[in-house]
């Protein structure tokens, strides 16, 4: 379980962190968006107990399974995109914990046992967090918590390929891996993650490949860092996440107190 660590050895920060929800479907590169965030910060050379941005994905929270589901799991047979697969409880809990600026232990999951590891992630305080996963956006609770929300959008064939890959690597057999992304992978993207497109601030289409949004973003987060994290503190974005709205065409123009859509001319499914 994920615990509020005690902070006497880390200095409290003079803010409370300014939350960034990032979601999409499997494979869509959320992770790799948040990485080169951390990159273009250059957050990710700064030792993890003085980093001023952390990542945390929504991985960590799969709920421990029973026997019964474990065996079903070793089989493909086990729905990890529903959204009762999270804890949703220790989720919202651990946020709101990183909120008030506390020190949390992050689960770790082990997707070859389907089951937690003994290791813990330490999160200190930061100013800016990631929060990364399929289904951020789902639980009202939990998406109210975000002061702005991303939804990366890549090609449902691109997200497969990746899917595949990936799965292949952690010694699943292929025929597995396609019975259950028809089975379970993208029935769940369709109901419970795609309609949650609607409630993203900014949309990423191409993910990493698509620098004009993750420049504006990374922008957006050094403004926070400098100083200015006042400005959303006193502004209308307030606690839940309103006010963050504008409109960035393909070369990078924005209007203000619009939503940022660069939609791809292909949508998923």
């Amino acid at each position: 379980m994920a615990s509020a660590v005690s902070p006497s050895e880390v200095e409290r920060p003079k803010h409370h962190p300014f939350l960034i929800g990032v979601s999409g479907g499997t494979a869509s590169g959320k992770s790799t968006v948040c990485a080169k965030i951390m990159e273009l910060l250059g957050q990710n050379k700064v030792d993890h107990r003085q980093r001023k941005v952390a990542i945390i994905s929504q991985d960590s929270f799969y709920r421990v399974l029973t026997t019964d589901q474990k065996s079903k799991a070793l089989k493909g047979q086990y729905n990890f995109d529903h959204p009762d697969a999270f804890d949703n409880e220790l989720m919202y809990q651990t946020l709101k914990d990183i909120v008030e600026g506390k020190v949390v232990e992050v689960p770790t999951y082990d997707f070859v046992t389907h089951s937690r590891l003994q290791e813990r992630i330490t999160v200190y305080p930061a100013d800016v967090v990631l929060f990364e996963g399929i289904l951020v956006f789902y639980t009202q609770e939990v998406r109210d918590m975000f002061h702005m929300k991303l939804f990366v959008d890549t090609d449902s064939d691109v997200r497969l390929s990746r899917r595949v890959l990936r799965d292949m690597k952690r010694g699943r057999d292929l025929e597995q891996i396609l019975t259950q992304y028809t089975t379970f992978v993208k029935p769940a993207f369709e109901e419970f993650c795609l309609p949650t497109k609607k409630y993203a601030d900014v949309i990423i289409p191409r993910g990493v490949d698509n620098m004009v949004a993750i420049n504006l973003i990374v922008q957006h987060i050094q403004d926070i860092l400098s100083g200015d994290i006042c400005k959303w503190q006193r502004s209308s974005v307030g606690v839940h996440g309103r006010g963050f709205k504008r409109v960035i065409s393909d070369q990078g123009d924005t209007l203000p107190g619009k939503r940022i859509s660069m939609e791809p001319s292909s949508r998923p499914h």
